[in-house]
């Protein structure tokens, strides 16, 4: 039965275009990024003046930016911080916000409602705001960009996930399993968290990207990842005063984070579609 479950799966990812597009575009960014921990075809923190706005070569992919550094370079190591900012803000409000979520759906009554108007209260600081109040008491830094857009994210997991296990909780097995004398806890996590994990993954992929756009408009305002380590906003602030000069500074750091958005983004998609099948005939 299992082996059957699988293969149809498999089946339906080899049918999403959207899955597999993105799987790939998804792939090429986590490659690049293991890639540049141990190995760029240049250097993307040494100086050397001498070798400013060189244009693409054998030696600089992608040319050389105006303090001399290899732009590819550059653009792999910002994978990682793109990566590493993404992922900690997600699992910082996935596993917050669906933790709260779940105990909002299970208890109701005055424990829910605060938790939502909490929630709602949380919407009126956007990441890009938090970041700047964290930076006027804590200065600018990575750490301070991934708290901003972590704490951003507890809020929206947890109205999905109260919305979902809320639906969940009315269901009839849900219902046989309390009349069996199963608690709350129990059923929360043997019924109520896996019919909903499919929605909440299909969410972090989205939110991954959102999280990937954050920390590139963080770093553009000088409110992220700190120089001398290499980021894609950054990169498109620096590029901003030469676009006349050498107007492919800016494009490169924007291919990377419009590959990168769009490619989650078809990814989640695609995973809606195959965990839910339902959706894809609707189209």
């Amino acid at each position: 039965m299992s082996d059957t479950r699988s293969l149809s799966f498999l089946s339906r990812c080899r049918r999403s275009r959207s899955f597999m597009v993105g799987g790939i575009m998804t792939a090429f960014l986590l490659v690049c990024a293991a890639i540049s921990l141990f190995w760029t075809p240049g250097s993307a923190y040494d100086i050397t003046i001498a070798n400013r706005f060189l244009p693409p070569s054998a030696d600089h992919w992608l040319g050389t930016d105006r303090f001399g550094r290899d732009i590819a370079s550059m653009l792999m190591t910002g994978t990682q911080n793109s990566i590493v900012v993404a992922v900690v803000a997600v699992s910082i409000g996935l596993s917050m916000g669906v933790s709260l979520g779940l105990l909002a759906a299970a208890r109701r009554g005055w424990t829910e409602e605060i938790i939502m108007r909490l929630s709602d209260f949380s919407f009126a600081f956007p990441a890009i705001l938090s970041a700047i109040m964290l930076t006027a008491i804590f200065g600018p830094g990575g750490v301070n960009s991934i708290l901003a857009i972590g704490l951003y994210n507890i809020p929206v997991f947890a109205r999905l996930t109260r919305g979902s296990a809320n639906a969940i909780w009315a269901r009839e097995f849900v219902m046989a399993a309390r009349a069996s004398g199963k608690g709350r806890l129990r059923i929360t996590f043997e019924h109520i968290l896996p019919n909903i994990l499919s929605i909440i993954i299909v969410q972090a992929t989205i939110l991954f990207a959102i999280a990937i756009l954050a920390e590139a408009a963080l770093s553009y305002l000088g409110l992220g990842t700190q120089p001398p380590e290499p980021s894609w906003g950054r990169m498109l602030n620096e590029a901003q005063t030469l676009m006349f000069l050498d107007p492919m500074q800016a494009v490169y750091p924007g291919l990377a984070i419009a590959t990168a958005v769009f490619g989650l983004n078809l990814l989640g998609d695609g995973l809606r579609d195959i965990l839910d099948p339902r959706l894809s005939r609707k189209r």
